[in-house]
């Protein structure tokens, strides 16, 4: 079985989850940010990074990587393995995730959802007055691209899709204002809708993190 070694609320590890979830692979879920869980994980990933997946010999992190790799497994055109064309448009989206997207939406994402889960501190406000520009500008890119279309890339849903929403996702929570950007909004509460997306967590990770407040 493969074994994912994750910690809950981690936005790369949901997007993880959430593929196999949605793909229905079989899995076996370890908080690999649980000091019990160290020496595991390290055995398999000395920089102790999660998401990590072991499945049989191969071991496999990034969660782009694991993303692609999980599609492959199931079968699924998330990941466009046998079209050249649609796989390089998925690629673009990946990649300008990881240079603009996510570098905007990860400042909020911190202050209002990373400090309150592990207790370090209350958000800093006014250290995020100086990020809303960079939010505006790439907001804007990705709301005029999605004006009449449901998904990032190839007219269906994809790992982009999921990449690109794993700290977007907390919008309201983490106080990101893009309310201006009604294609950006739309398109994060409609994947919402997918089970697998809007609820990834098992139901003991309330004690997991009660562990990782208390103690890591």
């Amino acid at each position: 079985m493969i074994k994912l070694y994750d910690s809950a609320f981690s936005p790369f590890a949901r997007k993880v989850r959430m593929v196999l979830d949605h793909k229905g692979l079989a899995y076996e879920a370890v908080d690999g940010l649980l000091r019990s869980n160290h020496q595991a994980l390290k055995a398999v990933n000395g920089r102790l990074e999660v998401p990590t997946l072991v499945d049989g010999d191969l071991i496999l992190w990034e969660s782009s990587a694991i993303m692609a790799y999980l599609c492959n497994k199931a079968g699924s055109d998330m990941w466009p393995v046998h079209n050249p064309a649609e796989q390089v448009e998925v690629l673009r989206w990946l990649s300008w995730n990881d240079c603009h997207w996510s570098p905007a939406v990860a400042p909020f994402y911190f202050e209002h959802v990373v400090k309150p889960t592990f207790k370090i501190g209350q958000p800093d406000r006014a250290a995020l007055k100086g990020k809303t520009d960079d939010l505006f500008r790439w907001a804007k890119v990705l709301d005029d691209h999605l004006a009449g279309r449901s998904y990032v890339a190839c007219d269906r849903l994809t790992i982009a899709d999921f990449q690109l929403a794993s700290m977007a996702s907390y919008w309201r929570e983490a106080e990101m204002p893009i309310e201006p950007f009604p294609n950006v909004v739309s398109w994060v509460d409609r994947l919402m809708h997918t089970p697998a997306w809007a609820d990834p967590w098992p139901a003991e990770a309330a004690p997991q993190l009660r562990e990782k407040a208390s103690g890591y």
